[in-house]
This record gives C-alpha cells, structure tokens and sequence, in this order.
C-alpha cells in the first residue's frame, strides 16, 4: 500500500500500559467511527505496514486506546510511538454538499466571487493554526485561509471550488 492511497487517520502519542496498549490522537470529528476497526496501516521504517488490532476502545473521547496483535510489551510499544496511521482512501466516509477532503479538492479551479477565476488549487496547508488554500496562478502563489465563511459552493463535477476571500487578499499576491 502506498501513502498516496491513504488518508492519514492519526498519530501514536504514548503507551498507555506495560501489556503493550497504546494512544493514538486521531486526526478526525468523528473518532468513534474508528472503534471497532480490524485493521491499520503504520508509517514504520518508511514502510506502510499493516497492524491488526485485538482491542480498541475510546479514550478520554478523543484518544483512540488500542492494542495491536503481537505487541505485547513496552519495549515493542515504545518503538511505535510517534508513528503515523493511515487507511485506504475507499474507507472514507462519502461527504455531502459544501464539504470536502482536503486531498480531495487538490487539481481544483478556485474562483473568487469578486475576482473571478484564481488559479489551481496545488495544496492545502495545514500544519499552522489555520488552515490555507495554495493556488497557483500561473507561477504565482496565492493563499486563501481555508475558512467556512470563505467557501461559498463546492462543484464535484467541475471539479471548481467559488470563494469569497476578502478585498484586495488575492491582489497582494499579484
């Protein structure tokens, strides 16, 4: 399995108990969907390997408290804190109207309200306290704070996202 056919789902943060269990922080709104899962990928020796688990359960409702088969002690636990998780992109549940994935809307045309057409969407940034739309209008980056008052309409099919950034944002790039 390759990561580009995955979604990251969460990170490892800690062990949980000398039998081996772990903590997960997930990367989602909804981390009870993830309970009860048969399996998962781990980014380990930079390979997506797969685990299989023999327990999950919630923790603190946000930790996923999990322990993998065959990882029975700390030492074996402790070599995977910090690794990444991730499932196959068909495991996604499907989203509706306005929402969207953020790997999902990468290759999409963004189109201000007042602007017109910005550019290709080439990335999404979300490693700052906000996340940021990276279009490329023809060599020129421009980024758009990915904020829901900002999204006005999503179009699948035209694979098109209309925006309302805020006066003179997209020109301080141009």
């Amino acid at each position: 399995m390759k990561k580009e056919d995955c979604f990251y789902l969460g990170k490892i943060v800690r062990k949980y108990s000398f039998k081996g269990e772990l903590l997960a922080k997930l990367d989602t709104d909804e981390p009870e969907m993830y309970v009860g899962m048969e399996s998962v990928f781990v980014d380990y020796n930079p390979n997506l390997v797969p685990f299989f688990f023999e327990s999950s359960q919630l923790h603190k409702s946000t930790l996923l408290r999990f322990k993998f088969e065959d990882i029975d002690t700390e030492e074996d636990a402790e070599d995977l804190i910090g690794a990444a998780l991730y499932l196959p992109l068909d495991l996604l549940p499907t989203l509706n109207d306005d929402k969207f994935y953020y790997h999902e809307v990468i290759g999409f045309t963004a189109v201000d309200k007042n602007f017109g057409p910005i550019g290709t969407i080439t990335g999404i940034k979300d490693n700052t306290s906000q996340a940021i739309f990276e279009i490329d209008r023809n060599g020129k980056q421009v980024l758009i704070p990915l904020i829901d008052d900002f999204i006005k309409k999503l179009d699948r099919k035209a694979k098109t996202i209309f925006l309302e950034a805020p006066d003179g944002l997209i020109d301080l790039y141009l």
